[in-house]
């Protein structure tokens, strides 16, 4: 902790969370668990082609089988599901739904990868269910399909849409997305050396424990969804919009969830079939997918190819640095495709051009850190390349390059980046590790050692909380957050304690629920904590003058406090975290294994609110990266657009025989914002992990691996 910040009496002391006992109990209830009276069961007929034209749907059989209660099809569903699908990275809604021309629909004609929903059906139970999907005829018209984003753009390409494959922007214009500063080709030629690569990454699935589900309830005109969102406000709001609702006549409920990690922020197209089967059979309905339905039914990391080439002077300072990448979006473009990096260097000539294209291959979308470890693992692999190349240590390189204002002209609100680095060296003996020769070690097992480093968004804004008091003293915060992994609520109860100055079992968080929670800003981001927890010391302060003015309320009277501040960074400076991993790694040269055998990971995160559940983000983050990097893959068949590896198995996850030990390390700071100078945290422990990763398996067999993940068989390769 810096020497400036002062400990605090309930904030940053290890705290288990607040909801731990029903969790490994099993008295939580998921929406799995959820039961009703007269409840229905749903299953999705999805597509089996990559590419195809429905001619035509016959589900009389199905409608005609015994406890069948409802069949939906393009035909009778009508649905936009509008956060599937958005234009340039802008959610579809209501300033844009009009000039958009690409929307995506529950059910779509033509579908465009395969596990596209087709039918839907609601039954008695499950097996009925899955029965009538057998009975529904298809009549498709096979397609040409395309993969791989660069082939989609070639001349004669099969188009996924019919206004080409270069996703179209908010004005319907087919344009790369991208940006620019001072002038590449100036820079260039003011270069003493340049440097051109080739970098891939692959499609890589969130994961979670909990597949997806989804529960609806009609009573009259006010609907009831139980389903695992990161978002209670924004999944209400995006599902009362699709289905031509007020907002108040939507209710979401979700009070615990299996894991995030992104992809369940807004609504799901379960969400609205369930709903839309509830409404035609007058029953609640039931839909839950199925673990492999889960890995192509939903959004995963976009994969990328990017090619670089950099200009630098002879003391190893950068003069240019251009980016021209591709993001394969699936067969809708759920997120605007970027590929993030370049910005965290200091450099005068930058130019990045980004082609979000679509392919046949499962959509992808947010996935903890949306652009940047993909993004991360290409340019810090360039730079550890460029570093070698010059014979510089890349530690030196960087300390060198690296950003000092927010794309070389904002300050920052403070700066740590050096700090978290020169800690990093110290703590991991980075000079005794890391290899100058990559590859020299003897023998066929090999170690090296790679780093890299982090700059990541940590921004303010509105959200709301409300809280209240009984006259025995008894608080409670109503905050609209669910737990995605981070232990949000605890953390809610946590910060309302610290400003209330009140033991923390006092507090009774109140969460998961939009008829008795206000709008939060939804965990995705790595916002809530800065941000709802913001609006819980506001109002904590409001409830605290109320006390103090008129004591506490009597018998079974309440005083009750909310805010809503919607606070901002002054002064035009920019918010950011700051961090640097650490890898060292083991080769055998012979089998092509590669394992992490140490890992240090030295963040800046502001104040950590909970050491507890700080160091297991930090941890989780890592682990992401290390699977990214070494073996995650959603595998495709080329002839029939097929995934081949869908499932945890299949697309080789990491489990806790993956993991190595993982030491963090946390650099306090406070630069005024926040609740007592909290910044993020859960996205940006992965963000640097798969570039130091690669970078430690160079060191160690002197072979760059450009595309990820590095298998067996690729260091075998390079090695041969």
């Amino acid at each position: 902790m810096s020497e400036t910040m002062k400990p605090l009496k309930t904030v940053g002391h290890p705290t288990p969370r607040i909801d731990a006992l029903e969790r490994v109990t099993g008295r939580a209830h998921y929406t799995g668990d959820v039961k009703l009276p007269g409840m229905l069961y749903a299953r999705v007929l999805r597509s089996p082609h990559a590419h195809a034209r429905i001619r035509g749907i016959d589900v009389s059989k199905a409608q005609a089988l015994p406890g069948v209660k409802a069949v939906i099809t393009h035909d009778n569903c009508k649905v936009v599901w509008g956060a599937g699908s958005v234009a340039g990275g802008i959610q579809y809604n209501d300033d844009i739904k009009k000039n958009t021309k690409q929307r995506r629909y529950a059910f779509n004609n033509p579908v465009r990868f395969i596990g596209d929903p087709v039918a839907a059906v609601a039954a008695t139970d499950r097996h009925i269910a899955e029965d009538a999907l057998h009975l529904i005829a298809v009549d498709y018209e096979v397609l040409p399909h395309v993969l791989e984003p660069e082939e989609a753009l070639k001349p004669g390409a099969p188009q996924v849409w019919p206004e080409g494959n270069l996703a179209l922007n908010p004005r319907n214009e087919a344009q790369p997305i991208g940006q620019k500063r001072g002038n590449v080709e100036d820079g260039f030629r003011a270069s003493d050396h340049v440097f051109e690569d080739r970098y891939s990454t692959a499609f890589v699935h969130n994961a979670q424990m909990e597949p997806r589900a989804a529960v609806a309830h009609w009573e009259g005109d006010k609907l009831t969804v139980y389903t695992p969102t990161g978002g209670i406000a924004n999944c209400r709001h995006d599902i009362a919009r699709d289905l031509g609702l007020a907002d108040e006549n939507v209710r979401v409920v979700c009070q615990y969830m299996g894991g995030n990690f992104g992809n369940k922020n807004q609504n799901q197209d379960a969400d609205l079939i369930a709903a839309t089967l509830a409404k035609m059979s007058g029953a609640p309905v039931k839909l839950e997918f199925s673990r492999k339905e889960d890995f192509i039914g939903m959004h995963g990391r976009w994969p990328t190819v990017q090619y670089y080439k950099v200009g630098v002077a002879n003391d190893g300072t950068l003069k240019a640095i251009q980016l021209r990448g591709f993001s394969g979006m699936g067969g809708y473009r759920k997120n605007s495709g970027a590929i993030g990096g370049i910005e965290c260097y200091q450099c005068p000539n930058i130019e990045t051009i980004i082609s979000p294209v679509y392919t046949n291959k499962t959509v992808s979308g947010n996935f903890r850190g949306p652009e940047y470890p993909q993004g991360y693992f290409g340019i810090q692999s360039m730079m550890d390349d460029v570093a070698y190349k010059m014979k510089m240590d890349p530690v030196d390189f960087v300390l060198k390059n690296m950003t000092r204002k927010a794309n070389d002209q904002a300050e920052y609100t403070n700066y740590t980046l050096e700090e978290c680095i020169r800690r990093g060296v110290e703590t991991f003996e980075w000079k005794k590790r890391w290899r100058p020769v990559p590859g020299s070690e003897p023998g066929p097992i090999k170690r090296g050692a790679g780093f890299a480093f982090l700059s990541f968004r940590s921004g303010v804004g509105r959200s709301n909380a409300v809280l209240r008091v009984d006259s025995k003293g008894r608080y409670s915060v109503h905050v609209g957050v669910t737990d995605v992994g981070a232990g949000a609520k605890t953390t809610m109860g946590l910060i309302a304690a610290e400003a209330l100055e009140v033991p923390l079992s006092q507090i009774e968080v109140v969460w998961g629920d939009t008829d008795r929670c206000p709008y939060s800003v939804g965990e995705s981001g790595s916002r809530t904590t800065i941000m709802t927890g913001h609006a819980v010391v506001e109002a904590a302060h409001d409830l605290k003058r109320q006390i103090a003015e008129k004591g506490l309320p009597k018998g079974s009277d309440f005083l009750t406090a909310s805010a809503g501040p919607n606070p901002r960074v002054e002064g035009g400076k920019v918010r950011n975290t700051f961090g640097a991993h650490f890898v060292e790694v083991e080769v055998d040269t012979e089998l092509g294994r590669a394992r992490v055998t140490k890992y240090l990971c030295v963040h800046d995160c502001g104040r950590v609110m909970n050491p507890l559940t700080a160091i297991s983000q930090i941890k989780g983050g890592a682990i992401m990266g290390i699977g990214m990097a070494l073996h995650e893959d959603l595998v495709y068949d080329r002839a029939s657009g097929a995934p081949l590896t869908a499932g945890y198995y299949g697309a080789r996850i990491s489990t806790h025989r993956d993991v190595p030990d993982i030491e963090t390390i946390f650099i306090e700071s406070d630069d005024g914002y926040g609740p007592y100078g909290a910044k993020s945290m859960g996205e940006s422990s992965k963000v640097p992990a798969v570039a130091a990763v690669a970078n430690a398996v160079f060191n160690a067999i002197g072979k760059r691996m450009k595309d990820l993940p590095i298998t067996k068989d690729k260091i075998i390769g390079a090695l041969a």
